[in-house]
């Protein structure tokens, strides 16, 4: 599961493309028969193609969007499950963007280092995970079904988010985990009670309730969505020049780093590399080697039985009466 060449290039998974005339770029993920699903190497491309658009002189705003029905489920989980636990050819080193080939050791299995240097890397925005909070020009995500995981970092973290009408916002990790990376970035942007109702019962939220608690800028039907995008993208392109975007976005990442953003992801790293030493219950379900056999599709349905209809995971969950 983990040789690359059984999954689809990070080309192919992200592609690009910009518009010197109207200086506006798209990232469109690719990946819709897997809900879009992020590798190691698509985010890393990722995150290479929002530092260059970021310097690109022929942009002023990035869209951020998809094929398919849905922006996205999450990172692959399944490879990077394989990565930690050792199995295939891609090692650990990988991840955090070290060359396979680099006289560097990575910290052995049983140190607190060998998962908290992976996920005290998301800090960096070189991992495809914070890329948009340094992004100094504009940046609108464009949202489609599901926008969970990987996707939903992307939503609190980019400057306008334009949702379709039957979006779900949330990440399934707070029902196998129970925390996820840059929590401290969602208490921010959702405000901290509702926030508290997303963790504490893993639930899923509505475009609708997104839009609310001012997480979401706009909500419209789906096949009104590319075009309610390319209006407000049409606008920022259109509005000030860029250098004045710069300063701007340098004001409002002033702003976020007077609420702790940054200290927040490290703190959220802290705790995220604690989870091997938190207990589960008898029967809660656990991201483990057993669950990914059985499939994660199959396990998030069973788990979801759990739970009230109006507040499962899965689309298919979700209209069960």
């Amino acid at each position: 599961m983990t040789d690359k060449d059984s999954r689809p290039s990070a080309e192919e998974i992200v592609r690009y493309e910009k518009d010197p005339k109207t200086k506006i770029a798209t990232i469109t993920l690719d990946r819709a028969d897997e809900l879009n699903a992020m590798t190691i190497d698509a985010q890393h491309r990722y995150a290479d193609l929002v530092r260059l658009a970021g310097i690109d002189d022929d942009v002023k705003v990035l869209v951020i969007r998809a094929n398919g029905p849905d922006l996205g489920s999450g990172a692959d989980l399944p490879e990077l499950m394989d990565i930690m636990a050792g199995r295939g050819d891609v090692s650990m080193k990988h991840i955090v963007r070290v060359p396979e080939d680099a006289d560097v050791e990575y910290p052995p299995k049983g140190s607190y280092r060998y998962g908290a240097s992976n996920v005290q890397f998301y800090t960096d925005p070189s991992a495809g995970m914070r890329s948009l909070q340094d992004f100094k020009k504009i940046s609108i995500l464009e949202v489609r079904g599901y926008c969970y995981g990987w996707h939903f970092y992307q939503a609190a973290d980019a400057d306008l988010v334009i949702s379709a009408e039957g979006a779900l916002f949330g990440h399934a990790a707070f029902r196998y985990a129970g925390f996820a990376a840059r929590q401290w970035q969602w208490c921010t942007m959702m405000g901290v009670r509702k926030f508290m109702e997303m963790v504490f019962t893993g639930r899923p939220f509505t475009a609708r309730e997104m839009y609310d608690c001012d997480f979401v800028n706009a909500v419209v039907p789906f096949d009104e969505l590319e075009a309610m995008t390319e209006k407000y993208a049409l606008a920022c392109a259109r509005s000030r020049p860029t250098d004045t975007v710069f300063v701007q976005k340098t004001f409002f990442e002033i702003f976020k780093q007077h609420q702790g953003e940054y200290m927040g992801s490290i703190l959220a790293g802290l705790l995220e590399s604690t989870g091997r030493l938190l207990r589960p219950d008898g029967a809660s379900l656990e991201l483990d080697r057993e669950t990914l056999d059985r499939g994660l599709t199959n396990a998030v349905r069973d788990n979801d039985e759990h739970f009230p209809p109006e507040w499962r995971l899965s689309r298919r969950g979700r209209a069960a009466e």
